[in-house]
């Protein structure tokens, strides 16, 4: 499965990142390309490409606040989960994502 996703707290810092290296590091762990971009205080860093976007499968937000380019991801499958759950249950919260693509 291809996820692409975007991680940002509202402090920016810490969480958004440590979110983004768990998603990253367990789906390439279950098998998974996955792609997550971060907006956290000093901007977006790892922007998602249109290449990117268009071949996943889902899009994957763990956001707490309110982000930027909401639009590239019309018409996509979105899955919203709290920024704590991904960085404390990693592994189910890509089983959910998966279970959710293929139950839809």
């Amino acid at each position: 499965m291809k996820i692409v996703g975007v991680t940002a707290c509202p402090t920016g810092i810490a969480h958004t990142y440590m979110a983004q290296e768990a998603l990253e590091k367990k789906a390439k762990e279950m098998g998974h390309v996955c792609h997550i971009e971060t907006q956290g205080s000093i901007g977006i860093e790892n922007k998602l490409s249109k290449k990117e976007i268009k071949e996943a499968d889902v899009v994957l937000l763990a956001v707490e606040v309110a982000i930027e380019g909401m639009e590239r991801f019309e018409g996509k499958k979105i899955i919203r989960k709290s920024i704590g759950e991904c960085i404390a249950n990693t592994q189910g919260i890509i089983f959910d994502v998966i279970a959710e693509v293929e139950n839809s």
